[in-house]
């Protein structure tokens, strides 16, 4: 059974770091290219960091720069380094693969990680 389990979240001053990790079951970090995604309330999920297996990494602009993902084979975990956050960074975050786990016919996602970035 595929699992994610994201922590790593909390609340951070604007400017502050964050550093998430997705621990995955199985072997799926080091078959699949992963992703972490993000959903901030009234707003539709959006891929923000991506990493495939030969470790070619790309962005979304609006963290470009910011945020680092990385993963770890060895552990079947993904991390996101986050840095410089702001307030639109605040969101719910989950890892995935890219594209995204179907089972049983429905997109499969972790409980995710809260991020709130507030002064």
């Amino acid at each position: 059974q595929v699992q994610f389990v994201e922590s790593g979240g909390g609340l951070v001053q604007p400017g502050g770091s964050l550093r998430l990790s997705c621990a995955a079951s199985g072997s799926i970090v080091s078959i699949y290219a992963m992703g972490w995604y993000r959903q901030a309330p009234g707003k539709q999920r959006e891929l923000v960091a991506r990493v495939e297996r030969g470790g070619y990494r790309n962005y979304a602009d609006s963290v470009k720069g910011r945020f680092t993902i990385s993963r770890d084979n060895a552990k079947n975990t993904v991390y996101l380094q986050m840095n410089s956050l702001k307030p639109e960074d605040s969101a719910v975050y989950y890892c995935n693969t890219d594209p995204i786990w179907v089972a049983g016919g429905f997109d499969f996602w972790g409980q995710g990680t809260q991020v709130t970035v507030s002064s």
